[in-house]
């Protein structure tokens, strides 16, 4: 328990520490370039939270030295917010929450490179009638269980964890005259690994839950961003994703699975300023 704590109140410091440097940053910056040109270059941060919807998956398992090599068909599974009853009382690492980290290359056409950090949970849901085919106990098998614990669980709840490697474009809609309030379109695409945690229990065996580079996955995202005195913004963007998992770990044997996700995020964001600035 001790560890616990120190390790949420830890998280805590180290991310404000973290906006605070950033802020501290571009509010120097902006005290010492009044109506001076804009810099060249531009870096952003922003932390945010999201809600998702999964498409249906099936989930193959292979445990050799068991005869296991099944199917579980068409699985349902959910997400777990944690931001609707959690997000003041406990680690902000722990609801699903997302960060973006990037690097406007070329501000003139609206292009940015942007580290995209998803943290997403997966959960099968308990107590649906799966569909499991294939070799169970070294035995054909095509029949129904109820997938419910103790016997049965699986689930990414430390995180599916996308990580992408984006191509921002930012489209100009509208600003006041001086500049205070600008209001744009964001398009996003990539590709990255991801990084789940898998816990599970396969016909009450429980693995050792662990995290692993287990696959990839492939997103586009689009939304509107909102810019307040040119350093902070709020950023409402929807993102269709897929994952393919491999590898993944269970008890005695390895899974794998893929699934579409649908997702809602909500960021709050703070610019800071790098590089030479722009000849006048």
């Amino acid at each position: 328990m001790i560890y616990q704590f120190m390790k949420a109140y830890a998280s805590r410091k180290i991310f404000l520490a973290v906006l605070l440097f950033f802020i501290f940053l571009n509010v120097m910056s902006h005290a010492q370039d009044v109506e001076k040109p804009d810099r060249c270059r531009q870096l952003y941060f922003s932390w945010g939270y999201n809600g998702d919807k999964y498409t249906h998956t099936d989930i193959h398992v292979s445990q050799p030295t068991l005869g296991n090599d099944y199917t579980f068909n068409n699985i349902e599974g959910h997400d777990y917010k944690g931001w609707d009853n959690q997000i003041l009382h406990k680690d902000l690492t722990i609801p699903q929450y997302n960060y973006r980290l990037g690097w406007w290359f070329n501000e003139d056409k609206g292009l940015a490179f942007e580290i995209n950090f998803d943290h997403t949970k997966f959960i099968v849901t308990q107590g649906q009638q799966a569909h499991i085919t294939g070799t169970f106990g070294g035995k054909n098998v095509d029949s129904t269980i109820t997938f419910l614990y103790p016997n049965w669980e699986y689930f990414l709840n430390n995180g599916a964890n996308f990580l992408c490697f984006n191509i921002v474009k930012q489209l100009h809609i509208i600003a006041n005259k001086k500049g205070t309030l600008k209001v744009d379109l964001l398009g996003k695409a990539g590709i990255g690994p991801v990084v789940p945690h898998v816990q599970d229990i396969l016909d009450g065996m429980a693995n050792k839950p662990h995290f692993q580079i287990g696959g990839w996955n492939t997103g586009i995202e689009a939304g509107i961003k909102v810019t307040f005195f040119k350093l902070f913004y709020l950023e409402y963007t929807n993102k269709l994703d897929y994952a393919r998992y491999s590898g993944l770990r269970v008890y005695f044997g390895t899974a794998h699975q893929a699934f579409g996700d649908y997702e809602m995020i909500l960021n709050l964001g703070v610019n800071f300023r790098l590089g030479k600035r722009k000849s006048s």
